[in-house]
Parts: structure tokens; sequence; C-alpha cells
């Protein structure tokens, strides 16, 4: 069965739906002050409480969260046997743990008038041993959980937590955000999780793009579902249009060097808004987010990244209470992250998938609200435009160009100059950007060996290059190296320097003690490698064929030496020329007893 809803924003008050809530759930909903339901609300609600699979398919920002949440609620109070403290009636599995606390904040709002039921939320970022303890001491009737966090729960048998018995109970699994977490990155583990999962049960799959990973997803347990996708109105039935109709979507184009100068003017022209800054990787978030807290004065500049361990959930839950400030990201805040008020979303780096663009905009104009989003392109990246439109009915309109534009990479060199840390991230930065650049999904239009590495390199203020492959042989003289010895740049932080300090003391020591000795296969030359290689070779062919005993032992005496010799060699205990002279004396033809020397050129290292 598949419905199809055109989207009104309001879709009706909660009591015009043909199953009636209970009266402590309308009455939550009043004091949110949601008095009207989204589409997907009043398609989802009555079918997931009259027992029904679905899988739904909206826009993001169209209210999904409540969609389900209800619906486990009803579920799970019109059981006929009460649920015991550790029995797990609900499981909401969700990508990110951002999305995980974002769920359960709104699941803990509901259960302030159902006491009977617990909740407890499984992600990573804290000790599992201390979720374990939680589990055990308080139960948990409905679990939010992240994959990996989820999975290693089951394996938590020896530690006291029995999560195989507790989830035979269940009646509702809900995958959010489902079409990501069947990535390479979650299947296996999601796999694992539903072999542990009761077959009778409820289950609903909610997401923004769909529709390629559907087949899938009636494989991970769907049982004839109702497949409602929620289209924007006004949008043709044709046209399957994934952003908020709300949403101005903008693009511009500058140069490689002019890219960061471009943002941090945007920035400084809209400082008493909401943003979030989307960065291609981790290491662009650090350098980059640390670069923006010094330009961007009297504004909070805070940086959010999947590297992050304790500090995420924090500066996720503060920036979510913000009125204004920018927030650095990762695509880890791209999925249905709900933001209040966010006014604009900038991506600095197109996402490495066309969906992540998608969702990367989704972050504003939210529930029916106004939003902005903007892309930075180089001009050589213009068809992605074309493409977005086409692939993503996605259209994006161009911005004029940005003003008062002022060159601050100078500042941001000066940085680099004064604090190693902030030389070392950007280096880093740059290394990760070329490694993104390169594994993007739309390789024709983003293709590496268009990329102007120079240009790129000043762009990203960078006092030098850094040593990778993408280099290799290149001569970049339109980059200009600059001329203080980056070896003298210190640590801010004087343990740090001091550590440094340290090692290369430590370092110089060891070169004296011990004088760099080349390699001696890796440095010969060619021919050279080669002969000793067929010396080898003829070696170990007449131990093959050679039937007398003794000439095997004389053999195998000459491999010892030769061993034996190596070794030293790479120990500094003889020289290069020793070596050569000493290999070739063991190498030397040999008379056999009562015979001839052996001649001939393929005899002679036998």
């Amino acid at each position: 069965l598949k419905l199809c809803i055109m989207d009104n924003i309001t879709d009706g008050t909660w009591d015009s739906l043909p199953v009636k809530l209970n009266d402590s759930i309308l009455e939550t909903l009043k004091e949110l002050e949601f008095t009207y339901m989204t589409p997907v609300q009043s398609a989802c609600i009555p079918l997931f409480m009259g027992n029904k699979d679905v899988a739904a398919e909206a826009v993001t920002g169209s209210g999904k969260t409540l969609a389900f949440v209800i619906p486990i609620i009803e579920l799970l109070l019109k059981r006929e046997e009460k649920l015991k403290k550790m029995q797990v009636g609900a499981l909401v599995i969700t990508p990110t743990r951002e999305l995980g606390l974002q769920i359960s904040e709104v699941v803990g709002t509901f259960l302030q008038k159902f006491p009977q039921f617990t909740q407890i939320l499984l992600i990573g970022g804290s000790n599992p041993i201390e979720d374990v303890e939680k589990f055990k001491e308080q139960g948990a009737n409905i679990v939010i959980a992240t994959p990996g966090r989820l999975e290693d729960m089951f394996r938590r048998k020896a530690d006291g937590l029995d999560l195989a018995s507790s989830v035979k109970s269940l009646d509702v699994l809900v995958l959010d955000e489902a079409d990501r977490l069947l990535d390479m990155g979650f299947e296996a583990s999601l796999n694992t999780i539903l072999s542990y999962l009761p077959k009778q049960r409820r289950t609903g799959l909610f997401s923004a793009t769909q529709t390629q990973e559907l087949e899938k997803l009636v494989r991970a347990g769907l049982r004839n579902p109702v497949r409602i996708t929620v289209k924007e109105k006004g949008v043709a039935d044709t046209v399957a249009q994934k952003t908020p109709s709300r949403l101005s979507n903008y693009y511009t184009i500058c140069r490689t060097e002019d890219k960061f100068n471009n943002l941090v003017a945007f920035l400084r022209q809209h400082k008493h808004e909401k943003l979030l800054v989307f960065f291609s990787t981790c290491a662009c978030v650090e350098y980059y987010g640390r670069a923006l807290e010094m330009l961007i004065k009297k504004v909070s500049v805070q940086c959010i990244h999947g590297k992050m361990k304790n500090k995420r959930n924090k500066i996720f839950a503060d920036f979510r209470t913000q009125k204004s400030g920018i927030l650095v990201c990762t695509d880890v805040m791209a999925r249905g992250i709900d933001i209040p008020d966010v006014n604009w979303v900038l991506q600095y780096d197109p996402p490495s998938s066309a969906s992540a663009f998608v969702h990367r905009c989704g972050r504003t104009a939210r529930i029916g609200n106004l939003g902005n989003a903007l892309v930075f392109l180089l001009p050589m990246e213009e068809s992605y435009v074309n493409f977005l439109s086409i692939n993503q009915k996605c259209p994006l309109q161009k911005m004029a160009p940005i003003n008062d534009v002022v060159d601050v990479l100078p500042k941001v060199k000066a940085m680099a100059l004064a604090d190693r840390a902030m030389f070392d991230r950007g280096m880093r930065a740059f290394v990760s950007n070329v490694q993104a650049y390169a594994k993007h999904e739309c390789s024709l239009i983003f293709r590496i060996k268009d990329l102007d590495f120079a240009a790129l390199a000043r762009g990203f203020a960078l006092l030098r290059l850094p040593k990778m492959p993408e280099l290799r042989g290149k001569t970049l003289p339109d980059f200009i190296e600059t001329n203080v010895d980056t070896n003298t740049i210190r640590y801010k932080d004087k343990n740090r320097e001091k550590q440094r300090q340290k090692m290369l003391a430590e370092q110089k020591d060891k070169d004296q003690m011990y004088p760099v000795k080349k390699n001696f296969m890796k440095n010969q030359s060619w021919s050279k490698q080669k002969n000793k290689k067929e010396r080898r070779k003829k070696r170990a062919d007449k131990r093959k064929h050679n039937e007398e005993s003794d000439a095997d032992e004389d053999d195998m005496k000459e491999l010892r030496s030769d061993t034996r010799l190596l070794k030293k060699l790479k120990k500094g205990q003889i020289s290069e020329e020793d070596f050569e002279k000493q290999i070739t004396s063991l190498s030397k033809p040999k008379h056999k007893a009562g015979g001839t020397p052996c001649s001939g050129s393929d005899q002679d290292d036998v």
C-alpha cells in the first residue's frame, strides 16, 4: 500500500485523528503548543497505532519524530501484560548521538505524564559500563540508541546485562534516518541487532531520502509496509522535491584562494543570526573553526565533528539554546538534527554525496519556518548546480557577490607562526581536504586533476606544502613558501613544547650515536638489486636440483652467512663496502672434487 500526501504544513488538529489519543498525550501536545499535526504525523500515527508497518519518506523538518514517539507510547499503553522494569517495549535506532539526544529529549517530555515507563539513551561518548549499571538500576522500557553502542550492549552479559532477553518483549522498532543506517558503516551492526529482535513486532522506517534503499529496508523486517511519501504543496506529483519549499537555496562562485575570505565576510555581515557552517573533514573543522574564533569578534563560534569524544553532547545542547552564533561542523550534524531558529546553512565544501547536500540544507526552514542555505563553489564546479537540480530535485539560485571581502589569510598565517598547534592543524586540514575531494561521489564534476594545488594551499594560508602522494613530483611555482624555518615554530602550550624539545634532543642524540645508514636494498641501483635476486634464485634452484647432500649443506651454509652479513649491515656493524666484498667472496665459483671449475655466465654465482 502506498500513500502520497501533499504537505500543507498543517493537517488538522490532533483530535481530528481517526484514532483517539490518550488524554495525557494531548495535554503534553497542548503544553508544547503543537496545535496542528503535520501531514507525516496525520498519516503515520493512525497506521502505526493500527498495527501496520510504516515506511515514511518526507522532507527533512516535517515532524517525523512525533510521528513515531506518539504511537510508541500508545502501543505500550495498550499492552495486555504491563512491562516489567527490565523489559524493552520499544527500540529507536538512530545514526548519530546528537539525533539520539534529541529523540530522548522528546520522549522524556511525554514520559513526564507516564512515570510507569522508563527510557535509556545508549550512545557513544560515555562509558559503556555506566550504561550497563544505569540499565540494571532503573531498567528501560524505551531504548534510544546508536547502532555501535547498542551492539556493544548485547555483548555485556558478563557485566550482568542480558539485553537479548530484555528485547524479547519488544513491540515496536523504529529506524530513524533509515537510509543512513543502512550505509556501509552501520549495516553489519544493524544485522546483528535485528537478529536478537522478535519477528512479531511493529517496524517504522523514517527518512528524508529513502526510495533507493527501500528494498533493503523491507528486508530489515517490514511485513507489507504502508509506504508514505509526503510531498510539498505546489510541487507536481512527478517531482519529488527533497528540500523544504520555504528554503531559499543559493550558490556563490569564488576562486580557491578567495573562498575563506568570502566566508569570513559573509559571517561578519550576519553576526546576529544563527548559522551552521559545514566542512568536508574533521581536520578542516578544527583548523578553520579556530581561525573563525579569532576573526569573527563578539560572536560565539563552536566546533563539532565525529572525532570529538566527550565534548560533543554539551556543545550541541548549548548551541540549541543560543539565539545567535556559529556552529562549525562536519556531516555528523547533517541529518535529522533539529536546532531551533537556524537562519543560514553554509556549505564551505560541497558534501561527498548529493543526498548529504539535501540533509545539510534541511537544518533550516523546519516545520514551515523560513530558512536560507548557501554553497560555495569553485568556477570549475558550477555544473554541480545543474546536477543537483536534476539528480536531487534541488534547485539553486545564484547569490549576488558578497560585499566587503577583505584578505584575512595573512592573519591566519600569523596564527600558524605564533602557535605550532595551528600550523599542524593547517597541514592536516589541507591533506584531508584533498583526500576528501578525491573521493567525491560526483567525480566527473569534482576532479582532483583539475585542482590548482598552489591556489588551494594559498587558500588554506599554508606556510609550506605538506609531504603527500598527490604532490609528489609536482613543482608549484605559484605557491611561495614562508622564509621562516617551520621547525622553529613553537607550541603555545608550554608542556607540549617542552615535550617536543625533548623529542628533538633525543632524536639528535640518536642521529649522532647511529649515523643514518642507508637501506642497502632500497638505495642500491636497480641492476644490482636484480643481480642479488638472481643470485638468490640460482642458489634456491641449485639446492632443489642437486642430489648431493654435501652440496645442499654448502648452499645452506652460504645462505646462513648471507643472512648474518645482512643483519650486521643493518645494525651498522659493517659498512656497505665490507658487505659487498664479503658477499662476493662467499659467492665465488667453487671447484668440485675431481672435476673442473664451473663455467658459463649462468653458473657464476652458484
